[in-house]
């Protein structure tokens, strides 16, 4: 085994995490080796616009032959491998899945992270069902502000203020939390249909904003001097790398800022297996190169930043921590498994209209918050929480993006026909809901499975549960309302013939019997490594560093304790920059950060 030349800081995956560290760290005078599983892929060597390479066979992602996890429904069943990439798509190569993102970039509410407390102080303990354990994040939105302020203007991030410090403003979010200042960039241009979706909330009494996007409409320059050109809108985000990086992610902004110190470098094909530690504290990381030879990276510091399931696999690899037992609801590693819950959506083919739906960018959006978080009354429904709703003009690409009405037969001619008819016509309000925690969902170490290396595979244990279901029931009526007054005069679900004219589909939402991973759902998963102010319930303190091992760091969703309504992107970048600042005073005290 080689061991390499010791550095300040060792980090597993560079991705956003990663640059951001090490772009901070680095500045700072800081030595950083970033160990990344993949290989370079930067903005040159894309295939623009290759949807069957990259949207249908997957280049961008995890290979399942190598590496996968095992999911069970229930600890009484025995989990089976996921073989086949499908609920979600965990990224591979430099710049991991925020290469492959789409864009939207949200901050979490404030009672997003006071969840438990403020559920209680509202409603009372009793509406918390007996098997969630939802918790406190350890961490206010007021403290972790300045945080999100530093990635949405490093990134570029386009949109409209609806709450400048406590003060409401229309034609932006006016549920979000206080921001110091405004967008670094203003909001895109409408589209007809994002117009559509605007007036017909407006007319049911919804507050509509532009929806926060990391697709640059126009030029920008960042504080570090980062600048970058704006958004083609040719539709091909989600799945795949900008070709002229208007779309934010590490490889067009902190990673180049890391290499330029001289101070950071990447180690290509690492694949990092365990922490090597004395049970307080750790030395090195052991990976292997690309021949499958084990080698060692020692460091004073050593952060996890890798994807969520690789961050938590990674800490009961090397028994850093105490793993969770469902069981006796002790333990902290693998503690809070979460997803997103979707479903609740509505559709409208419009007979007479044209969307240009080809065009498109990954979080070109119009939204409501009315109906996320607790931005609502819940008393009487049945269920905590909520999400959020939106229309988008992604762009429709020709083998994914064709979209007929129900009662249209599944193939031949009339399929076809409705295919090029509503191929330009066809809009969707979707519904993104949070993932509250739950006692039995968790993650740990498969008995049964291994990985190409032979080590243990990650195990998950999830299903879809009596809250959420009634939460999307409730959603799809919401959705519904909209997209008939967005077309009033529609035909509602059609069955039956092939339909014709202005067609709606939509209505209360339900989920399915059980949560299956053959269809994709988002790329949001959470937890595992979750933080908290209590050692006893969490792993990481505020700082992302951990309770129980004082030099490592684990930072990236994994750190959720549950999922909110909004994508993840924004939280993790701000808990990415705090970390840095962590690790900075911890590299210059070496104690612990509260």
């Amino acid at each position: 085994m080689a061991v390499n030349k010791k550095v300040d800081v060792a980090i597993v995956g560079v991705g956003w995490v990663c640059g951001i560290i090490a772009a901070e760290l680095t500045k700072a005078g800081l030595t950083v080796v970033g160990l990344e599983r993949g290989r370079d892929r930067s903005v040159p060597t894309w295939q623009p616009r290759d949807e069957l390479r990259y949207a249908i066979r997957y280049d961008m992602f995890q290979n399942t032959a190598n590496e996968t996890q095992t999911l069970r429904h229930n600890l009484s069943e025995t989990a089976l491998p996921i073989r086949q990439l499908g609920a979600w798509l965990p990224g591979t190569n430099i710049g991991g899945a925020g290469v492959h993102w789409n864009g939207q970039t949200w901050r979490f509410h404030p009672r997003d992270f006071t969840i438990r407390t403020s559920t209680i102080e509202r409603y009372g303990a009793s509406v918390i069902p007996s098997n969630m354990s939802i918790q406190d994040w350890g961490i206010t939105y007021d403290e972790l502000e300045p945080y999100y302020d530093k990635f949405e203007y490093m990134a570029g991030i386009a949109g409209k203020a609806g709450n400048l410090k406590g003060q409401k403003i229309a034609g932006g979010n006016v549920f979000e939390g206080p921001r110091s200042r405004e967008f670094p960039v203003p909001p895109p241009g409408n589209t007809p249909v994002m117009t559509l979706f605007r007036d017909a909330t407006t007319q049911l009494g919804y507050h509509a904003f532009p929806g926060p996007t990391a697709n640059l409409p126009r030029v920008y320059k960042n504080p570090d001097g980062v600048e970058r050109g704006e958004c083609a809108y040719c539709g091909f985000c989600e799945r795949f790398g900008c070709e002229v990086g208007a779309k934010a992610d590490p490889t067009v902004t902190v990673l180049p800022l890391a290499h330029k110190t001289g101070r950071f470098k990447v180690i290509e094909y690492a694949n990092a297996f365990a922490i090597k530690n004395d049970g307080k504290t750790a030395q090195s990381i052991l990976y292997y190169d690309a021949m499958g030879r084990v080698q060692e990276q020692p460091a004073d510091v050593i952060v996890l930043g890798a994807f969520m399931f690789n961050n938590v696999r990674l800490l009961l690899n090397s028994k850093l921590g105490v793993p969770y037992d469902p069981t006796t609801a002790t333990g902290v590693v693998g503690r809070n498994f979460c997803y997103q819950t979707g479903g609740g959506g509505a559709s409208g083919w419009f007979g007479n209209e044209e969307f240009k739906r080809y065009m498109g960018a990954g979080a070109l959006a119009y939204a409501i918050d009315d109906f996320n978080a607790d931005n609502f009354d819940h008393t009487g429904l049945g269920f905590i929480g909520g999400g959020s709703i939106s229309v988008a003009q992604n762009g429709a690409r020709p083998i994914q993006g064709l979209s007929v009405p129900p009662g249209t037969p599944a193939f031949g001619r009339d399929w076809k026909a409705a295919a090029q008819k509503y191929y330009l016509s066809v809009a969707s309000v979707g519904f993104q809901g949070e993932s509250p925690a739950y006692r039995m969902h968790h993650c740990d170490l498969d008995p049964n499975y291994r990985d190409k290396f032979g080590n243990p595979m990650l195990r998950l244990t999830f299903d879809w549960q009596p809250n959420e279901r009634a939460m999307i029931a409730f959603a799809g009526v919401k959705t519904l309302g909209i997209m008939q007054a967005m077309l009033p005069k529609a035909t509602l679900n059609p069955s039956g013939s092939t339909p014709s004219g202005d067609v709606i589909s939509g209505g209360p939402g339900s989920l399915p019997a059980h949560f299956d991973t053959t269809a994709y759902q988002s790329t949001h998963v959470t937890g595992g490594t979750i933080m908290g102010a209590d050692p006893a319930t969490s792993v990481v303190n505020s700082f992302l560093q951990m309770w129980d091992a004082k030099n490592v760091f684990v930072v990236g969703a994994s750190n959720f304790p549950q999922n909110a309504g909004f994508n993840p992107t924004g939280t993790v970048g701000a808990l990415a920059y705090r970390a840095a600042e962590g690790i900075l005073k911890f590299h210059k005290t070496g104690g612990s950060l509260v």
